[in-house]
């Protein structure tokens, strides 16, 4: 039995996803099974972080595990994970963390993952990190301005990174889930390429078949976004502080773990952006 925590979310549900079509057996875990959508066969149970009695409950009879704690000013919660996890015999965990985690000049962000990636270190299992760069979905919340006709905002200048395409962390993960071999590796997953945000903008236009421009936000004007999309005062400081360090060209960073793990190329973000340009008010292709 494989545990996904998280499993509602954009790396948890495509992994469940991927699980199930291999024939594994799943357990999917979130606060509202209810609103869940999941595979036939797949068993969803209710776990919130904040019950660790239903966190245990679901490491019952599990034997590998997908840890995602909550990123944020005092996020604790895969130190947690990982001894619920140790407590119930589970033998194999796997942590989604993020790329350039422990590096100082990253500001706040570079230690929210620290305490569980330790904790997976020191926990006796078999276990695997992944430190995914930004996610190619992330431009979905372009849709709205770009449906507006309005120029999509960009926080972080000229600047490139490997943005990688949430499929491939998935595909990743299920791999290093049901496989041996990867134990103690920590895998930096990217695309196939660094490309800024006005790159990308260009390739959605390609796609989408009109033009899509963007506006470059100052500091100020990026804290006003940051705000307004509800975040807390810490978390705007600790992305507009990662957003300085990829201005200075400190994320474009491109691996070949992709590859290392699945055997061929990541996906660039092009691919990614024709398979969803649905999103965007696209036509589908069939």
């Amino acid at each position: 039995m494989i545990l996904v925590t998280g499993a509602t979310g954009t790396i948890g549900s495509e992994l469940v996803r991927q699980l199930a079509a291999r024939g594994e057996k799943v357990r999917a875990l979130t606060r509202d099974p209810a609103k869940a959508d999941v595979p036939a066969g797949v068993e969803v149970v209710r776990g919130d972080y904040l019950d660790q009695e239903s966190v245990r409950a679901a490491m019952s009879g599990v034997t590998a595990a997908f840890l995602v704690g909550v990123p944020g000013p005092g996020a604790l919660h895969d130190p947690e994970l990982v001894a619920a996890a140790r407590a119930a015999g589970v033998g194999r965990l796997v942590k989604l963390s993020a790329i350039a985690t422990g590096d100082p000049d990253l500001g706040p962000s570079a230690t929210w993952h620290l305490p569980g990636e330790r904790a997976l270190a020191e926990s006796g299992a078999e276990w695997t990190v992944l430190r995914p760069s930004v996610f190619a979905s992330n431009t979905l919340s372009w849709a709205h301005p770009i449906g507006a006709g309005e120029p999509v905002p960009n926080m972080t200048g000229e600047a490139r990174q490997g943005v990688v395409d949430p499929r491939d962390v998935s595909e990743v993960a299920a791999r290093v889930l049901v496989e041996p071999g990867h134990t103690g590796r920590t895998y930096t997953l990217t695309g196939p390429a660094a490309i800024g945000v006005p790159e990308q903008a260009v390739v959605l236009g390609e796609v989408l078949g009109r033009p899509v421009a963007t506006r470059e936000l100052s500091t100020e004007e990026s804290r006003g976004l940051l705000r307004a999309w509800g975040l807390g005062e810490e978390a705007v400081e600790a992305i507009l502080a990662g957003n300085a360090y990829v201005r200075q060209g400190r994320n474009e960073v491109v691996t070949d773990d992709v590859r290392t793990v699945l055997g061929r190329p990541a996906r660039s973000y092009r691919e990614w952006a024709e398979d969803r340009r649905g999103a965007f008010g696209g036509s589908v292709s069939s």
